[in-house]
């Protein structure tokens, strides 16, 4: 039970059911498009336009949003992100109810939310250090992984559930619901919503000022520049083979078919979930530069196993493997983040990382997209997974990062 020792503290409780919600209802909504976008177009580039649209306002905006997340108050800062996703994802079900939903309207919601995901990202890992003590972040930290998982389980399942009952349009309405009640669930804590700290410089000059600021923090912490630039690195090697190359790797590897495919999918969230479950029980992690280091190091090697010629059982054992493996490097570097940048840098510091973190996975995209083809999946893999470790491993001849606890 001590995993949920961060739920005794209501604030943070009350956060968490809204946020787990919502991702529900993220989840839901991305089966619902798909089959939108499938049936209005027939396009697999218009999916693709779709999440390009969502991601580029959150590269572009993520560093102002750390800026605002470190000048503004962050609850008031979530509450108009969750309420401004709630109305784009409602304006799209009205439309689809209505029969006048097109393509580009679809384009212009996937804007909104990456921008809104530009300013509730920081503000929501700032936030959690404020609503619960020191010894509870590992707790609230597992619990937050833990309900993005849930996420990834449950809102597929629900968002085709939904489809089959009601068409798209319900399935649309059920996402405007999940942020709308996000919304409700964090407005009684307004009376926490203060700014961090007031800044003297407004307007361009004062933004980039405190730009300025954040990444003297990360410049000045080894543990940060040195994790940062290398995983911004491995997020090509291991973020995008999953994302782009799976699909092929089961029909052309491992000969199988979508059901193959649909277990791989679940097998790699249930790892999360069981690496946060094992995290979540300290109080206090030790070791933490070895011990995140030694995690990515082994979800590499594990990536590298689904496309070595094994048994399929073996696969799905080192799919597990890698997403434990991961969770327990992510749970580990969020809760440096909290505990070693100061709380009135946090929000740009966070913002940094998230740019470092998605800045190059279109470029991983297009790389993997040729290299599956003119590789195959299979190499993709295996070379994938051993850069991943390979790069990791050069983060530990750093020896603050070996001697980081």
């Amino acid at each position: 039970m001590a995993l949920f020792r961060a739920l005794t503290h209501r604030s943070f409780a009350l956060l968490w059911v809204g946020q787990t919600i919502s991702r529900v209802g993220d989840h839901l909504y991305q089966v619902a498009l798909a089959w939108w976008v499938l049936e209005k177009t027939g396009s697999a580039l218009a999916m693709g336009t779709v999440l390009t649209f969502s991601m580029v306002p959150m590269l572009l905006f993520v560093l102002i949003g750390g800026v605002a997340v470190d000048r503004l108050p962050r609850v008031r800062l979530l509450l108009i992100s969750d309420l401004g996703r709630g109305i784009a994802a409602a304006g799209v079900a009205w439309l689809a109810l209505s029969g006048r939903l097109e393509i580009w309207h679809i384009y212009g919601a996937s804007l909104l939310f990456g921008l809104a995901d530009a300013f509730f990202q920081p503000a929501y890992l700032a936030l959690v250090p404020e609503l619960t003590p020191v010894s509870a972040l590992t707790s609230a930290n597992s619990l937050t992984s833990l309900s993005m998982q849930a996420g990834r389980i449950v809102g597929p399942a629900l968002g085709a559930a939904l489809v089959g009952l009601g068409g798209t349009t319900l399935a649309f309405a059920g996402n405007a619901l999940s942020f709308f009640a996000a919304a409700l669930l964090v407005l009684p804590l307004l009376r926490l919503s203060t700014a961090p700290a007031p800044s003297a410089s407004q307007g361009v000059h004062g933004i980039v000022r405190d730009l300025r600021e954040g990444l003297a923090v990360v410049a000045g912490s080894p543990i940060l520049w040195v994790t940062i630039l290398l995983f911004s690195l491995t997020n090509i090697t291991l973020a995008a083979p999953f994302a782009v190359a799976l699909p092929f790797l089961v029909k052309d590897h491992l000969h199988g078919d979508v059901r193959t495919l649909g277990l791989l999918y679940a097998v790699f969230p249930i790892g999360y979930v069981l690496g946060g479950l094992w995290m979540g029980r300290y109080p206090r992690l030790r070791w933490r530069g070895l011990v995140s280091y030694g995690g990515a190091i082994v979800a590499g090697l594990g990536l590298a196993v689904l496309g070595a010629n094994v048994p399929l059982a073996v696969i799905l054992l080192a799919a597990l493997i890698n997403g434990a493996a991961l969770e327990v490097f992510g749970l580990i570097w969020t809760n440096i983040l909290q505990t070693v940048v100061p709380g009135d840098k946090l929000g740009r510091v966070a913002s940094f990382d998230m740019l470092g973190s998605f800045m190059l996975l279109p470029i991983g995209y297009g790389l993997t997209g040729w290299a599956t083809e003119a590789l195959g999946p299979a190499l993709v893999f295996i070379a994938g997974g051993l850069l991943t470790a390979l790069i990791t491993a050069l983060g530990l001849l750093h020896p603050a990062v070996r001697r980081f606890d």
